[in-house]
């Protein structure tokens, strides 16, 4: 057998970035498409035991691979004991499924089982496993095992969370509807040799759903979808789906998506339309393709999930990771990814950048004197005032404290540098009102420049940060330049 029912379709969401279990996972949800497949085309018996029985032991010897990673770092911790009891409880589960009494078919148990991987194996990764990996990566990168935790929490709660469940929710809806569908299809080719969908597949989903032939025109939708566009069935049926939803049409991002559909017989991720009142939204798309008996596409299946506010709750979480609470610059976590950027772009070019490591002269005194609201205000007016004078493409983060680090993009000789720096100096050190309280710092900077001082972001802020006690031991308002390590 040759074809293949994909209804759990791997896409990047599903990596936690530890190789190793990426590739398992891969392969279980290989195995659980294979699975499918031989269900639809109505294998024998033997074929489809034999294959449940492959796809159990290999998930058996996944936890074991897993429980001996997360052995390295949570030992005796409650989230390793969990998770083997998540463990344990999915075998127990398969199994009991396994062994159903008579009354239930070898199909009907091989359908329940797959309804129930599908969408177990996708909350398992999307979050126990991802869980695990980030707070993983948080020790790997030097936190504390309880920091990490707090971190990971933080990436996959709220928002992120909720984003979560509805993709998976549409996993979950997308496997069944899907299996049934390629059963429904295959019957009527065998019969009729023509392809009929039937109504009642899609009928009760929340989601807009429509079906296409091999041109996009529309051959069969679903209530949501006329409701949506408050037209009628016979209003919709045959129209363009690329006429009604525009955001197929941008070029670059059109064309990958074709290119995954057809390759790969789907797609799904967010894609812009606008509304009736001509206001943009964002929808969560998901494409399928479906091929005859020789392989050619037949038709196009099309899910659509309004998931405008969740992408805004996601943005706004995403916001709160990545900036300082006080100010809204740039955090160290944003601070690191920009400075990797930059190193990456500047390697492709003639040009360099520089790393400005600045610490506010007298703050100290502002807070002791006039107390730490005045201080937060000045910290807020300091920022404003670095983000007035930098260009579009520059940063500027508070990395804690009264210390702050910019990065001067695309600099093409030091004299570029000495002028966006005198700027600095003089934008500083203008007084301040706050609460009718007239206040007044300076800043001492120290200036690393790349790759003289170093080709990666931990040595230039290293010397930057060297250069700038240099620069306030020498009398402060003033910046300097880190010495060229000798080799």
């Amino acid at each position: 057998m040759t074809n293949t029912t994909e209804i759990f379709p791997w896409n990047d969401n599903f990596k936690t970035g530890i190789d190793r279990i990426d590739e398992q996972h891969r392969r279980l949800i290989d195995l659980i498409n294979k699975l499918a497949s031989h269900l639809t085309y109505q294998s024998e018996p033997k074929t489809l035991n034999s294959i449940f029985t492959e796809l159990s032991e290999y998930a058996f010897y996944h936890f074991r691979t897993e429980e001996i990673i997360w052995a390295q770092y949570f030992l005796d911790d409650e989230l390793e004991l969990k998770h083997k009891k998540i463990h344990q409880s999915f075998i127990e589960t398969i199994l009991g499924l396994k062994n159903q009494d008579n009354s239930h078919s070898e199909d009907q148990v091989i359908a329940d089982i797959l309804s129930f991987l599908t969408h177990w194996l996708a909350y398992h990764i999307l979050g126990d496993d991802m869980q695990m990996a980030k707070i993983v990566r948080g020790i790997q990168s030097g936190l504390f095992i309880e920091e990490a935790k707090l971190y990971a929490q933080w990436e996959l709660s709220g928002a992120m969370k909720v984003l979560i469940e509805t993709i998976l929710s549409m996993y979950d809806n997308l496997s069944s509807r899907t299996l049934l569908m390629m059963k429904e299809i295959m019957e009527k080719e065998r019969a009729e040799e023509k392809l009929r969908l039937a109504a009642n597949v899609f009928e009760n989903t929340l989601d807009m759903i429509c079906i296409t032939d091999a041109d996009l025109n529309i051959v069969d939708l679903n209530p949501v979808f006329c409701q949506s566009y408050n037209l009628s069935y016979e209003e919709l049926l045959g129209r363009n789906l690329a006429t009604l939803k525009l955001g197929f049409n941008g070029q670059d991002f059109s064309s990958a998506l074709w290119e995954e559909v057809n390759n790969k017989g789907h797609w799904c991720g967010e894609i812009k339309n606008r509304k009736s009142s001509g206001e943009l939204e964002a929808e969560w798309l998901t494409l399928s393709s479906v091929k005859n008996t020789q392989e050619v596409i037949t038709n196009y299946v099309g899910v659509f999930s309004n998931v405008s506010q969740l992408f805004l709750r996601q943005h706004k979480l995403e916001t709160l990771v990545n900036h300082d609470a006080l100010t809204g610059l740039p955090n160290r976590f944003l601070l690191a990814d920009r400075l990797e950027l930059a190193i990456a772009d500047t390697k492709r070019s003639s040009k360099t950048f520089a790393i400005c490591y600045l610490d506010l002269d007298g703050f100290k005194l502002v807070n002791d004197t006039f107390g730490h609201t005045v201080g937060d205000q000045l910290l807020c007016e300091i920022a404003q005032r670095f983000k007035s004078v930098l260009r579009s493409n520059d940063t500027v983060a508070r990395i804690g404290g009264d210390e702050f680090v910019i990065v001067l993009r695309d600099i093409k000789s030091l004299e570029d540098c000495t002028v966006m720096l005198d700027r600095l100096l003089v934008k500083v050190s203008q007084p301040v009102l706050v609460d009718n309280q007239t206040v007044q710092v300076t800043t001492s900077i120290g200036v690393a420049i790349f790759p003289h001082h170093g080709n990666d972001a931990e040595s230039l802020l290293k010397f930057a940060d060297q250069a700038m006690y240099v620069a306030k031991d020498a009398g402060k308002s003033r910046y300097h330049f880190a010495e060229v390590p000798e080799n």
